[in-house]
């Protein structure tokens, strides 16, 4: 079964998120710090991480940037903090996700869930075309389709569509999604993503009423939708 280790220096949290995640069959694993987080990450095989923010020691940004040192476990942060800037540093350490307190569990469970359905794996098992209803994307090709119509999209807006599709329910922020299109050495204005996103939707016929592929997370970024 997969394993959960919650990160949290709340015992009460705790326990409470543990027995939600227990009742769905998780095993779940526990750390009241950073240090002792990275020691339970280092000597057990973990699935998901639901780190929080501020723990003693050290605290989830560091631990988040430790872990993704070695390993690209699915890391899911909790935070009581509003500010923007928090969550946006947490996903550009390499979080997967975010809640803030509070939250509901059952919440929290579903995006558990919703990593576990996507697992990371190696390149050569990733699958080569993705369907989302009548959506078909073809990796290989590069080609985006909705039933026999096949779009026009740009290449900026192709690799947009694709990074967020291959991995459904993962917030990705706009630094992120600079990086992987744009590359490391832009310097410009980080809200082009904004504009490309708005057309990707367009192409996708968002705007007509359909199926929405793309959502939007305020203050945070865009992630696929999961289900």
């Amino acid at each position: 079964m997969p394993t959960i280790l919650i990160v949290e220096d709340e015992k009460p949290l705790r326990d409470l998120v543990r027995a939600y995640l227990e009742k769905e069959q998780y095993i779940v694993l526990e750390a009241a710090d950073g240090k002792s987080a990275l020691e339970v990450h280092s000597t057990q095989k973990i699935d998901v991480v639901v780190l929080d923010l501020m723990i003693p020691y050290l605290d989830g940004i560091e631990v988040c940037r430790r872990i993704r040192t070695t390993s690209d476990v699915y890391i899911i942060m909790l935070t009581a903090k509003a500010d923007e800037v928090d969550r946006v540093v947490g996903l550009e350490v390499g979080a997967d996700d975010y809640l803030t307190k509070p939250f509901s569990p059952r919440e929290l469970v579903a995006r558990v869930r919703a990593c576990l359905r996507r697992p990371r794996g190696t390149a050569s098992a990733q699958p080569k075309v993705l369907r989302f209803d009548n959506l078909v994307i073809d990796l290989d090709g590069q080609s985006i389709r909705i039933g026999d119509e096949i779009l026009s999209v740009t290449a900026t807006e192709y690799k947009l569509i694709a990074m967020l599709a291959s991995a459904p329910g993962r917030l990705f922020s706009r630094m992120q999604l600079l990086e992987h299109v744009w590359g490391t050495n832009y310097y410009g204005d980080d809200h082009v993503v904004d504009v490309h996103i708005a057309n990707a939707r367009k192409k996708l016929h968002e705007d007509s009423g359909s199926l929405r592929y793309i959502e939007t997370v305020r203050g945070a970024g865009y992630r696929w939708r999961s289900a």
